[in-house]
């Protein structure tokens, strides 16, 4: 398994929004923080695997594998990190 469960830059003070793990449950698999142009960047792992350096993150019953270089300036994973886009008239979050 990609990752390190013990984690010294501090990861365990990261909270997840309320909504965030409603997404995560309903998708029901794990995620991934990375870095994007616009700041951190939340994907399933299937779109972005985990690396061996990212620190893990229990979000309920599945894990949040967050990229090292983003993990020491997160406090909180929230809605806004879900990319999104327009098609025609309607906002829909990535799948």
């Amino acid at each position: 398994m990609p990752g390190h469960p013990f984690d010294p830059s501090g990861v365990s003070s990261i909270t997840v929004a309320p909504e965030v793990l409603d997404y995560i449950e309903k998708k029901n698999c794990d995620f991934r923080i990375c870095t994007s142009c616009g700041g951190p960047i939340l994907l399933p792992v299937r779109i972005k695997p985990p690396k061996r350096s990212d620190v893990l993150l229990q979000a309920a019953r599945h894990t949040i594998y967050i990229s090292i270089h983003q993990a020491r300036f997160l406090d909180e994973i929230r809605i806004e990190m879900i990319p999104f886009y327009e098609e025609g008239s309607h906002t829909t979050q990535m799948e």
